[in-house]
């Protein structure tokens, strides 16, 4: 085949204990899925999940044990983190029922779904599209994959972050108000999943903002932790 200039490389991540990588196709990313979160962004109850996308690209994923470097993005001055367990699909399928979810799940990962909260909020309130806030370079740093026979229960797992060594968010992957296998019902029937999509599930309570210089370090329990710094 030939193209009118190089594609662009393939978007990855690594892989635990593997000099393979994982080939990211989508990344499909969960709304409001902590009740405490939804609390704190003006919400309440258990209403139908929702979803939005980051393009495979805003993927930054480590390289050796150094921290993810994020530049400081442009047009905000209100950078938010939002830890969350990210779930690669491996086997796709479309209208999957939860009770075989767990079978399309290659691994998990801790990821960032970093947000221009000012921009973000400047868009609901005109009722337009948030892609501005969520979908720009370097908004997902999302740490090595580990393979789900790895992972151990993820479904009881421990969830944090922390900034300059600070706790900022802290819960557990229990609280989810969509669980993973109920999750990926849901968003099967309005896309067709593919092996290498990823899903970020959603953040718990304590998003807030940082600056460049700072460090954030979040992790799952029984999952390589991620840290970011993030940069001028």
């Amino acid at each position: 085949m030939q193209f009118a200039f190089p594609p662009a490389p393939q978007a990855s991540l690594p892989i635990v204990d593997s000099t393979d990588r994982f080939p990211v196709h989508r990344i499909y990313c969960v709304g409001r899925n902590y009740a405490e979160h939804a609390k704190e962004m003006g919400f309440t109850g258990r209403e139908a999940p929702f979803f939005f996308m980051k393009p495979a690209d805003a993927v930054v994923a480590p390289t050796g044990d150094a921290p993810v470097q994020m530049p400081y993005p442009s047009l905000t001055s209100n950078l938010h983190h939002e830890i969350e367990l990210v779930v690669a699909i491996g086997k796709g399928g479309k209208n999957i029922p939860a009770s075989e979810a767990f079978a399309h799940i290659w691994g998990y990962a801790v990821g960032l779904d970093m947000t221009r909260r000012d921009l973000q909020n400047e868009m609901k309130k005109q009722g337009r599209p948030w892609c501005i806030g969520k979908a720009f370079e370097y908004s997902a740093p999302i740490g090595p994959v580990t393979p789900a026979a790895q992972a151990g229960d993820i479904e009881q797992a421990d969830i944090w972050l922390q900034v300059n060594s600070q706790d900022r968010q802290r819960s557990q992957i229990g609280q989810l108000i969509w669980n993973i296998a109920e999750t990926i019902e849901h968003l099967s029937q309005a896309w067709e999943l593919q092996p290498g999509d990823l899903i970020m599930t959603g953040t718990p309570e304590g998003v807030g903002a940082v600056q460049v210089g700072d460090l954030l370090e979040g992790g799952v329990t029984g999952l390589t932790a991620l840290r970011v710094s993030i940069t001028a």
